[in-house]
């Protein structure tokens, strides 16, 4: 039998222990009881940020981005439903390097869209530009997993 793994709620950001087996079966938050993956990228400031990078145990994809910049528009669509092809494996955030300018300086962000994988607190992976489809994101994540 496999460990349960911790999972930061995307709602009250409270971790939850999820055994591995019930991932695929839309566990929901033992705190709020609202579903701790909704097949939508979360939001992250800087504090909900240390939290889900450093508590969870499902690997997270950050995509840095602004709201004025033309490619990080156009891969938005292709994000979210990238969501829906990787959760409940890896939970997909979102950080405004306008509202975050701290996180995108520790990170050191120097073009966006960049998309971050991190994997036990750690950078695992990185990819500067734009991607086109959903299935060219997952892919991406899937190689380096």
């Amino acid at each position: 039998m496999n460990s349960p793994l911790h999972i930061v709620c995307p709602h009250c950001h409270t971790t939850n222990r999820v055994a591995t087996e019930h991932l695929g079966s839309a566990p929901d938050c033992g705190q709020c009881h609202q579903p701790l993956f909704a097949g939508q990228p979360l939001a992250l400031d800087a504090a909900s940020f240390e939290r889900h990078i450093g508590r969870s145990q499902v690997p997270v994809l950050v995509d840095f981005w602004a709201p004025w910049c033309g490619p990080c528009r156009m891969m938005a669509p292709a994000y979210e439903q990238a969501a829906g092809l990787l959760e409940p494996h890896v939970r997909l955030a979102k950080v405004n390097t306008e509202d975050e300018q701290s996180l995108a300086a520790r990170f050191h962000i120097r073009s966006i869209p960049t998309l971050a994988l991190f994997v036990n607190g750690h950078e695992v992976a990185r990819q500067s530009g734009a991607f086109r489809s959903a299935q060219d994101i997952a892919g991406w994540v899937r190689s380096h997993l």
